[in-house]
């Protein structure tokens, strides 16, 4: 009998040890989720350079897709280029009252990076036509349509290429215009990145759609 009380007093006294370890760890995970929630998650680290030249091998195949040799680089579309946006916000719940403005504080050293142009020359039922064509490739290597919208005879596209989370945009215009961009997440550019004159991340001139750069 002395025995047995000695065994169940063991126990009671290994599940209240228990029961304060899982305690002690149970507020220790609620102050870092605490903490994460006020602060808010980091962004992520990404060379702008490289993100640039990722995004355009984006476009690249899909103009590969589209299968319109006989359109053109329209010089004149006005979001012709690369791009790095510095209007990446603050993360976290400390700074929620400062995305209620109208014009929300940009993070220092965070930008999204964009790549983007057009083509001219392509009558609006080729241009369709395109569309779906290249849909239907893109789809087959992996890609994923995350919007496809038809609206008084244009078309806009929204993909995702397969393993990534880059955003890729094709739609119609009128005068037979086409565009065609990527664009990737905020992330934060490592010290030490060129700059431009303009103060952002100096990227790489868009080499696609190859065809037609020269």
């Amino acid at each position: 009998m002395t025995q047995r009380r000695n065994r169940l007093g063991r126990r009671r006294k290994i599940l209240v040890a228990s029961a304060a370890v899982l305690a002690v760890a149970g507020a220790v995970g609620l102050a870092r989720c605490a903490e994460r929630l006020w602060e808010g998650d980091p962004y992520p680290v990404e060379d702008p350079s490289g993100t640039a030249l990722r995004l355009d091998g984006h476009t690249q195949s899909v103009y590969d897709a589209l299968a319109l040799p006989d359109a053109e680089l329209d010089p004149d579309w006005p979001g012709e280029g690369q791009q790095a946006d510095s209007s990446c916000t603050y993360r976290g719940l400390k700074h929620f009252p400062g995305q209620l403005n109208d014009t929300p504080p940009s993070m220092p050293g965070v930008v999204s990076v964009s790549s983007e142009w057009a083509l001219k020359g392509v009558p609006s039922g080729q241009a369709m036509t395109a569309l779906r064509r290249a849909r239907k490739q893109l789809t087959e290597r992996g890609w994923k349509v995350t919007t496809y919208e038809s609206v008084n005879h244009a078309i806009q596209l929204r993909l995702q290429p397969p393993d990534s989370d880059d955003t890729v945009w094709v739609a119609t215009y009128p005068r037979g215009r086409l565009e065609v961009a990527a664009y990737a997440e905020c992330a934060r550019y490592p010290s030490g990145t060129p700059m431009n004159d303009g103060g952002e991340p100096d990227l790489p001139a868009p080499g696609a759609p190859a065809q037609l750069r020269g």
